[in-house]
């Protein structure tokens, strides 16, 4: 479907196309950075929260510290506000030429994406963050305090949010591969044993460097990949449905 709608496109449509994706991809993403700064000091609050029952002390170590914390945390609201707007312009830059039956998925899609983003973030402060923060603190010696920087701090706290809200999207990718013929069923089925690598490498890519941490990041993802294969299921019958359509 796709490729049929595409070949009706010269590369300079679909480069003009991509433009505009673009334009207003960035544009939603400003908009939702200007609406997180409005709200900077209650969204550093919560990011600092799971620090008030530990020892530990957060310190500004440089100047311009607190400018480029805003800065970045306004920035990082602003993608995650934007998500459902760039759900939607990366799938009709996929699949532009929406038949019906397909339509009635777009909105769920962009729900969908936004709602697993969510689990992710929250799975990984609600999870992980809290773990790894008790067990790095208590790795002590002596007298000497836990100070650390604020920039280290919430680049740790940005990295595991976004990271795990973004490996939460598999399902979603695997709907979007699926749709367009990459993935199948059968395919997932079969690497499963593969997968199994391949999420602890990523899990220990994102979370600290303690075994625990790695197993509660690998275990939903492996519960995700398999959810992932009912999706590719559902995103190959809705494409043959299309091409019975078509045929009719």
């Amino acid at each position: 479907m796709a490729d049929l709608y595409h070949g009706n496109m010269s590369f300079l449509d679909h480069l003009e196309e991509l433009r505009w994706r673009l334009i207003k991809a960035l544009t939603s993403v400003l908009i939702g950075a200007i609406v997180t700064y409005l709200f900077i000091d209650q969204v550093i609050e919560i990011l600092i929260l799971p620090t008030r029952k530990l020892d530990l002390d957060l310190q500004v170590l440089k100047v311009q510290g607190m400018f480029l914390i805003k800065w970045g945390l306004a920035f990082v609201g602003g993608v995650i506000l934007a998500i459902p707007v760039l759900t939607y312009q990366t799938w009709k830059f996929i699949i532009p030429g929406l038949l019906v039956n397909e339509r009635k998925y777009l909105f769920p899609l962009i729900i969908f994406t936004f709602i697993s983003f969510l689990a992710g973030v929250f799975f990984a402060y609600f999870v992980i963050i809290p773990f790894s923060l008790n067990f790095f603190t208590s790795i002590g010696y002596g007298d000497i305090q836990n100070n650390f920087s604020i920039n280290y701090y919430f680049s740790f706290m940005t990295w595991l949010l976004l990271g795990t809200g973004l490996i939460f999207e598999l399902p979603v990718l695997t709907y979007i591969l699926s749709s367009i013929g990459i993935l199948t069923p059968p395919f997932m089925r079969h690497y499963r044993r593969h997968s199994i690598v391949i999420i602890l490498i990523l899990s220990a890519m994102i979370t600290p460097p303690d075994p625990i941490s790695l197993f509660l990041m690998a275990l939903p993802l492996t519960i995700l990949y398999e959810i992932s294969i009912g999706v590719s299921w559902l995103a190959t019958k809705t494409e043959e449905e299309t091409t019975n359509l078509k045929t009719d």
